[in-house]
C-alpha cells in the first residue's frame, strides 16, 4: 500500500489534474462496448481524452491518439493488460474494481507506476464511495477523480470529498479535447485559451435523480468545480491571469450565497411581524459582524460591516420590489 503523502499533479492532454482547481474532463471512450467488433482507429478519431481498452489490440491506437488510458474496474485482475497498458507512457487512471479495499486500489495503482513512468491518477465511478475515494487520495498523494457520468448531480459532493476532477459524458463526441477537457479558469499545463463559464442556475445541481442530457450535465460539473471547488480547495495561483482566475472561482460562489441568503432573507421578511426597514434588527446585525470577522480576521468587523451592510440592504430593497408585485 502506497504511503506517499507527497501530492503528485498529473498532467492528462492540456490539463493539470492535482493541483489548483478541481477540473471537468470530457466524457471517456470505451472501446469494450465494441467487443472488439470496431477498429479503434475509427473510433477515437484524430484524438480522444480517456480511452479504455477492449484488448492488447487497441493500444497502439490509444497510444496515437489518447491523453490518458483508463484501466477500467471490470478488468483490473487481467494482469497482462493492465502491464501493457500501463507501459504505454500515457497518463494511467487506475479505476477501483467494485468491492476493491483502498488497499487493492492503490496497490493496483503503484503496480502501473512501476510499469509506466509513474503518471497515475485514481478514479473511482459507478455507485461512488466518497469517503474510500477521498481516503484514497490522503493516503496515495495520487490525483483522484469521480465520474459522475451516471448521475452528474453527485457532482458537488464529489468535488467536496475532494475529487481533483470529474468525467462526464460528453455531448458531442467531436468537441476538442482543449474544450471539453477543462471548463474556464482551470490551470492548465499550457496557458489556457477556454472562454467564459456557463452556470447551471441556483439549485439545478440538487435536481438530482432525473436524467440530465450530457450538456446539462457537463455544465452542472462545470458548476461544481467553480462554487464548490472555491471553498474547498486551496490555491496558490503563480501568474496574474491564474490569479483572476482564481478570483473568479470565488466570485462566482459568492454570487450563488448571496443569491441563496435574498432568497432565505424574503422568507424572514414574510415571517416576521414588522418586515422591511423598520423590522431591522441592528443587535443581530453587529453579532453577525463580530462571527463573519472570526472567519475573516484580515478584514475584520470594521471592513466587514459596510459589506454587510450592503448585503442586508440590497435583500431588504428585493424583499420590497417581491412584495409590491
Amino acid at each position: 500500500m502506497s504511503s506517499t503523502l507527497e501530492r503528485r499533479a498529473v498532467a492528462v492532454g492540456g490539463t493539470l489534474v492535482g493541483e489548483g482547481p478541481a477540473v471537468v474532463i470530457g466524457g471517456r471512450v470505451d472501446l469494450r462496448a465494441h467487443r472488439g467488433q470496431a477498429d479503434a482507429y475509427e473510433v477515437l478519431g484524430e484524438h480522444a481524452t480517456l480511452v479504455e481498452p477492449y484488448s492488447a489490440a487497441d493500444l497502439p491506437a490509444i497510444a496515437e491518439r489518447a491523453d490518458a488510458v483508463v484501466v477500467g474496474s471490470s478488468w483490473t485482475r487481467d494482469i497482462p493488460l493492465v502491464r501493457s497498458a500501463a507501459g504505454l507512457g500515457l497518463p494511467v487512471v487506475v479505476e477501483r474494481r467494485p468491492a476493491a479495499s483502498l488497499e487493492e486500489w492503490l496497490e493496483l495503482a503503484d503496480y502501473c507506476a512501476r510499469e509506466g513512468d509513474g503518471r497515475v491518477l485514481l478514479c473511482e465511478g459507478g455507485r461512488l464511495d466518497l469517503g474510500l475515494m477521498r481516503a484514497a487520495r490522503a493516503v496515495s498523494g495520487r490525483p483522484v477523480l469521480a465520474d459522475v457520468s451516471r448521475d452528474a448531480a453527485l457532482s458537488a459532493a464529489a468535488v467536496a470529498a475532494g475529487a481533483d476532477g470529474l468525467v462526464v459524458d460528453s455531448a458531442e463526441r467531436g468537441r476538442s479535447a482543449a474544450r471539453l477537457g477543462t471548463y474556464a479558469g482551470a490551470r492548465t499545463a499550457e496557458p489556457s485559451k477556454s472562454g467564459a463559464l456557463e452556470f447551471v442556475g441556483p439549485g439545478s445541481l440538487a435536481e438530482s435523480r432525473q436524467e440530465l442530457s450530457p450538456a446539462t450535465a457537463l455544465r452542472a460539473a462545470e458548476e461544481a468545480v467553480t462554487v464548490v471547488g472555491a471553498l474547498v480547495r486551496p490555491e496558490a495561483p503563480a501568474t496574474l491571469p491564474e490569479c483572476r482566475e482564481a478570483i473568479d472561482r470565488v466570485d462566482a460562489a459568492l454570487a450563488t450565497l448571496l443569491e441563496r441568503r435574498a432568497a432565505l432573507a424574503g422568507i424572514v421578511q414574510r415571517i416576521k411581524p414588522v418586515g422591511g426597514f423598520a423590522g431591522r434588527d441592528l443587535a443581530r446585525e453587529r453579532a453577525l459582524v463580530a462571527r463573519m470577522a472570526l472567519r475573516a480576521p484580515s478584514l475584520g468587523e470594521a471592513r466587514l460591516a459596510p459589506i454587510m451592510n450592503a448585503v442586508i440592504e440590497a435583500g431588504l430593497h428585493l424583499a420590497e420590489e417581491r412584495s409590491a408585485e
